[in-house]
């Protein structure tokens, strides 16, 4: 009686870590197929380092995704929050349907791919077109261009005010250069005999389309261990060390972590206060800016993950029941098949034993017409795991000329619409979703498997 039920808990535990694993590989087929994870992790770089963009009214996919809503009575959630147009509105998605619908098939947050390797000099910080911050600064420009005070040199290589070419970018504007002034400004440096070839011109922020935006800036550093997924990047994980070193690097490029960080506030790049505060509290040391960056970086990475989960969760559950509704695992049935195949087998064993005298009791569940041995063989041959696949629209069964395909979409549908099913089915689709770690774990502790670094370390 003991091994009947240890059996029993086998069986069910192996029958949800195989249901479990068919979910978790269609959502992960799902997931790699559009490029979801890999988009919502630069979906949340370019909100945190360029800003929020533009709401420029609702596109096609979003009224879409609101008739989808519709439909399954889903109106009183937004799939993004409702930003005002001077406020903008972020690449992150609010809802599931937002993960699934706008992020894999509305604008694609990745920067695009190079075969390039990185640069050996960066192009000027610039705001990421479609930016609030872009859409301002173009504003301020068709308003006013005298207000960018850029100084610019004449072809002697001396400015009209008499200075060396030199960018008083502290006079512009929100300490925004214009980047042909720029590159004005050093060839005149160069002229006129500095030892570099260039003059001292550090920071400014180029105009939209003339530099390179913060999270651009950061994938050229990452670039060369990339590969392509349909243009774009395919990069879904930045460890935090290398993120910290990437933002030293541009901050060094650009004139020091001071003048970065004057940039990115002029940007309203959300970026500017968490490295103000790491700034401050490394007291200014590189070092101590560089861990500090990193700690924070990590634990960003880790609050996107549980928001990542978070949504992924919902898909998983929808998965889930719809893997149990087309096999149509019935738990509780599947239980008693297994019992009751324990019984009939050890009455199989009897009859083994005893001789013909124990046959009786076995005629009554074969077929009138067939042989009791041949009934008794074919029990044998298809256990209850096997049978708990035999319940889905399409069956496949082997003997000796090949695979033989059953349709059985009737019978399948009687047993969906049948009441006395649905605990049974409600109870596989509670027990899918504890995943299939969980499952694999409770198998390995009650068959008595050990792990490999558990037998090792023994």
């Amino acid at each position: 009686m003991i091994s009947y039920y240890a059996d029993l808990a086998i069986g069910l535990i192996l029958a949800f870590l195989l249901l479990s694993l068919l979910v978790s590989g269609i959502n992960e087929g799902i997931v790699r197929l559009l490029g979801i994870r890999s988009k919502f992790l630069w979906a949340y770089l370019r909100d945190t380092l360029d800003g929020a963009e533009t709401a420029d009214g609702t596109s096609r996919l979003d009224r879409i995704v609101d008739v989808l809503k519709r439909l399954v009575r889903r109106i009183s959630t937004p799939l993004t929050a409702a930003p005002s147009p001077g406020e903008g509105r972020s690449r992150l998605p609010a809802t599931v349907l937002g993960v699934f619908a706008r992020l894999p098939f509305g604008r694609d947050p990745r920067p695009a791919f190079s075969q390039e390797p990185p640069p050996a000099q960066s192009p000027p910080l610039a705001p990421a077109t479609g930016t609030v911050a872009a859409e301002q600064m173009m504003a301020a420009e068709q308003a006013d261009p005298l207000e960018q005070a850029v100084l610019t040199p004449d072809a002697s290589g001396v400015d009209a005010s008499g200075t060396d070419g030199r960018v008083a970018d502290a006079t512009a504007v929100g300490g925004v250069a214009d980047a042909a002034a720029v590159d004005g400004a050093a060839v005149s440096g160069a002229a006129a005999g500095d030892p570099a070839g260039v003059s001292a011109v550090v920071g400014g922020v180029a105009l939209p389309g003339e530099g390179k935006s913060m999270a651009e800036l950061l994938h050229e550093r990452l670039q060369e261990i990339d590969h392509a997924k349909r243009g774009r990047t395919s990069i879904a994980d930045i460890p935090p060390a290398r993120f910290a070193v990437a933002v030293l690097e541009i901050a060094t490029e650009h004139g020091g972590v001071e003048v970065l960080m004057r940039d990115l506030d002029a940007l309203n790049s959300p970026l500017s206060r968490p490295l103000k505060a790491v700034w401050n509290r490394a007291s200014h040391d590189l070092e101590a800016f560089r861990r500090g960056v990193e700690d924070w970086f990590d634990g960003e990475m880790e609050r996107l993950t549980l928001l990542y989960r978070r949504y992924v969760r919902w898909v998983i559950a929808a998965l889930g029941l719809v893997v149990t509704l087309v096999f149509g695992l019935d738990s509780l049935e599947y239980g008693k098949t297994l019992l009751q195949d324990n019984a009939y087998r050890s009455e199989v064993t009897a009859f083994a034993q005893s001789g013909p005298q124990a046959l009786e009791p076995l005629r009554e569940r074969c077929a009138p017409a067939q042989d009791t041995y041949a009934c008794v063989t074919d029990v044998l041959s298809t256990p209850a795991f096997v049978k708990i696949f035999t319940h889905a629209p399409v069956s496949v069964s082997m003997d000796a000329g090949g695979p033989v395909w059953e349709w059985h979409a009737g019978d399948w549908w009687r047993r969906l619409t049948t009441p006395g099913h649905w605990p049974g089915l409600l109870l596989t689709l509670v027990a899918v979703l504890f995943g299939a770690p969980f499952w694999w774990d409770i198998l390995r502790r009650v068959s008595g498997m050990r792990s490999r670094s558990q037998g090792s370390s023994g």
